[in-house]
This record gives C-alpha cells, sequence and structure tokens, in this order.
C-alpha cells in the first residue's frame, strides 16, 4: 500500500466514523519535552483536569504537558479522527472508551506498549477486568481508562427517611418494589417520587433502558455484515417498565434534562436517575443526597457506563523519547486521580480506587463496585458516546417513552435501523 493511498483511505474512513469536517492540521511539536494532549473535558471537570496537568507539569519530571480542549461530541471526534488521518495528532488524548471499536480498526489510534506501560508503573492487574477488556481491540491494547462514569440512582435523604424507605433502596430487587417506593416518595413530596429526564435526549432513554436491558441477562451483539442479535422479549419487558414509570405521577411523562434536575433539587421529588458527573451541582446546592447503584430489577447485577480513556491517535512520524513521556504523564494522571474521583467518577487505576482516600468519599464509594459489572455500547463502528447510535435509539423509542407508542414496534425499528447500519461496510 503506498503512502498516498494509505493516507487517502484514512481520512475517507476518518469522515465516515466522525461525522465528516475537515481540519487544519496540528503538528505534533517541535520541542520533546513539550506534550500536546487534546480532550473534551469541561465545566467541573476541566477544571479538575487541569490541575491534575498543572501538578504532573511541576514535578519537573523532564516534560511539559500543554492542553488543547475541545467542544464535547461530534466536533472533538471529528477532529481527532482527521489528525489522526493526516497523521498529525496530538502526543495523547482522551477518548471515551465506547469510541474505540470505531478508531483502532483503521490505524487511527496506536495500541500501547505493556513494556513500556510496566517502565511506568501500570499493569494490567491495577485495572477492573471488564474495563481493561473494553480498552482492547483484536488483542491489542488501544486505551488506558482514566475512570467509569456510571448511570445511577440519586435519593433525597430526608424524603427517604420521612418515607420509611431507606434501607429499602439499597436492596431493591424486582420492578414492583422499584414502583412501591417511588409510589411511597411521592407522597411525601407531593409532585412526583422520582426525577427522569430523557426528552429529546437519546443518550439519557438509552443509558436508563440498556441498564435494565442487561439487568435481565440479556445479550446485544452487533457484527457488521450480519442482523442484529437481539432478545425482543427482554427489550419489550423493561421497555414496558420504563414506560409505567412515566405516569405523571411516580415521574414526568415528558420530562427534560434540565427539568428533571432542577425538580430534584427543589425537592419535589424523592429519586433522580442521572450520571456521576451530575454529583457536583448536586453537592453544590447542598442537598441531602446519597446516591447507590441502579437496583437490580431484573434478576441480573448489570451497570451502563462509559470511560474517559487515554489514546495515542495516528502520528506520521513518533519520537520514542516523546512517546515514553507520555507513557509517564498518563501514569502520573492516574496515581493522582483521586481529586478527579471528586467529580463523581470512579477511578479506573485500583491503587487508587481502594485507597482509604476514595473510600472516605461520599457517596462515590457507594457504586465503587460497579467497574466489576459494568456495560458499555455494543462494539461496533458506529456506536459510542458522541456518535448517531443513542439518537437512532431515541428516534424510534421516545413515543414509547411518552406513553403513545407500542413497545415491541418501537424495539422493532431500532433494530430495523441497526441492520441497515450492519449491512453496509465498515468504513475502515
Amino acid at each position: 500500500m503506498t503512502e498516498h493511498f494509505s493516507r487517502r483511505t484514512l481520512l475517507k474512513s476518518a469522515a465516515a466514523l466522525a461525522g465528516g469536517g475537515l481540519l487544519a492540521g496540528c503538528a505534533p511539536g517541535g520541542s520533546a519535552a513539550n506534550l500536546n494532549y487534546w480532550h473534551l473535558l469541561t465545566g467541573g471537570d476541566g477544571t479538575v483536569m487541569a490541575g491534575l496537568v498543572d501538578a504532573v507539569n511541576a514535578a519537573n519530571l523532564g516534560f511539559r504537558t500543554t492542553q488543547t480542549v475541545l467542544a464535547w461530541g461530534p466536533p472533538y471526534y471529528t477532529k481527532l479522527a482527521m489528525a489522526s488521518a493526516g497523521g498529525r495528532a496530538p502526543d495523547v488524548a482522551i477518548m471515551h472508551a465506547s469510541r474505540i471499536a470505531g478508531y483502532a480498526p483503521g490505524g487511527l489510534l496506536e495500541p500501547w506498549d505493556l513494556d513500556l506501560l510496566a517502565e511506568a508503573g501500570l499493569r494490567k492487574e491495577d485495572f477492573p477486568a471488564r474495563v481493561w477488556e473494553k480498552c482492547q481491540y483484536d488483542g491489542k491494547l488501544y486505551a488506558i481508562a482514566l475512570d467509569t462514569h456510571p448511570f445511577v440512582l440519586y435519593y433525597n435523604t430526608d424524603h427517604a427517611e420521612k418515607a420509611g424507605v431507606t434501607e429499602a433502596l439499597h436492596s431493591l430487587k424486582s420492578p414492583e418494589e422499584f414502583t412501591e417506593v417511588a409510589t411511597k416518595l411521592q407522597k411525601v413530596t407531593g409532585k412526583h417520587g422520582l426525577s427522569y429526564g430523557y426528552l429529546g435526549d437519546g443518550a439519557q432513554m438509552w443509558r436508563l433502558w440498556y441498564t435494565l436491558y442487561k439487568q435481565t441477562g440479556a445479550e446485544m451483539t452487533l457484527v457488521p455484515g450480519q442482523k442484529a442479535q437481539v432478545d425482543k422479549d427482554a427489550a419489550v419487558q423493561t421497555l414496558t417498565f420504563v414506560q409505567s414509570l412515566l405516569n405523571d405521577t411516580i415521574a414526568s411523562r415528558s420530562g427534560d434534562g434540565g427539568t428533571a434536575t432542577s425538580e430534584f433539587l427543589h425537592g419535589e421529588s424523592g429519586m433522580f436517575f442521572g450520571g456521576v458527573w451530575e454529583l457536583p451541582v448536586l453537592k453544590e446546592a447542598k442537598l441531602p443526597v446519597d446516591a447507590v447503584p441502579i437496583p437490580t430489577m431484573f434478576g441480573t447485577q448489570a451497570a451502563y457506563a462509559d470511560s474517559h480513556s487515554f489514546v495515542l491517535p495516528r502520528q506520521s512520524k513518533v519520537s520514542p523519547e516523546r512517546r515514553k513521556h507520555v507513557y509517564t504523564m498518563v501514569a502520573e494522571l492516574l496515581k493522582r486521580s483521586v481529586k478527579w474521583a471528586g467529580g463523581g467518577h470512579i477511578p479506573a487505576y485500583q491503587p487508587v480506587a481502594t485507597s482509604a482516600e476514595y473510600q472516605a468519599l461520599k457517596p462515590q464509594s457507594n457504586y465503587a463496585g460497579i467497574p466489576a459489572y459494568v456495560n458499555y455500547d455494543p462494539d461496533v463502528w458506529f456506536s459510542g458516546a458522541g456518535s448517531d447510535f443513542q439518537n437512532y435509539f431515541a428516534e424510534n423509542v421516545q413515543n414509547v417513552f411518552l406513553g403513545s407508542g407500542d413497545p415491541a414496534a418501537g424495539f422493532d425499528g431500532f433494530v430495523a435501523r441497526l441492520n441497515k447500519l450492519l449491512d453496509r461496510p465498515q468504513p475502515v
């Protein structure tokens, strides 16, 4: 394969994966001691990451790291893909683990060297098995996880105490028990028992539904060139349950993310389905809040999550010295990641996750066991954070959530869309 053909193929593939768009390349930089680091972390997460990078820079380890912060979602992944395709990528970048299956196959990422990782003090045993597995593709390690950030259940501790459901919230085992607790909380708040915002947000719909679907023990296997392998009975069962919660008594039938958060913050509900990244807002409001994994209501312990992870975007020329510095930089960030956990995330680096300092964090340590049974998006090139995959789910099931759609028909529509995508050649 000639260099011209390779670059052309990568550029076409990058555009297909990332949604198109062009990028004026970013050169790796002339100084071997100045590492370029791209990420999409903003708000509180961005502030914490900046502090961690500053701390590593202050350690005078023979390099400095310069951050470039880009817009979350498609803009970020488009620019990263195009920079990698052109060989002009940063030294290291953040990527959601759910995107690896789309970027690793065609050479947009380079694998991590396990020997160099060991020299930096990082081993396979330092990460949860399921998280480490997700960071691999075709037997090679393409990502180093910084965290696991799951979808969880928050609850107002004052409301729970008044409703007499505090103990039950930690031991729910069926949809019926969850509905009973939510009903008791609704009687305390006078408005809703549960806040859940999903309207116009495919990611929110997917996070809850996929958690419950996996709790039935069902699988979803997506292989290009084959029909989607799904369990329709499990899908209908769980969609019907979600529909039953959204009855304008237990929860609003048509709540969006902002409305749901505001409602919970103002004490107008007793529970709240949300990501762990919501924790800083809830704590800042000084809400009497606790958090637990979403209860196992369908027999199998399961939770939806993703992981921010470090990747090595493809570069046309790689300096061994710079690359070794990248390994050190990532190791040093991981060793300081208890600060990252303050934002709600579960550290992937186990020496931190099992430390007394992390275990003292509440409610973070309440859901620290989730990485042992975490579920990511199905491994396929068109899935993952910032892709259209979860929007395809919303297009077909939002009316189900609203109460006007048939669960079986909605799920059939989603599967039909998946099958069309699976029938296309993988771009890389």
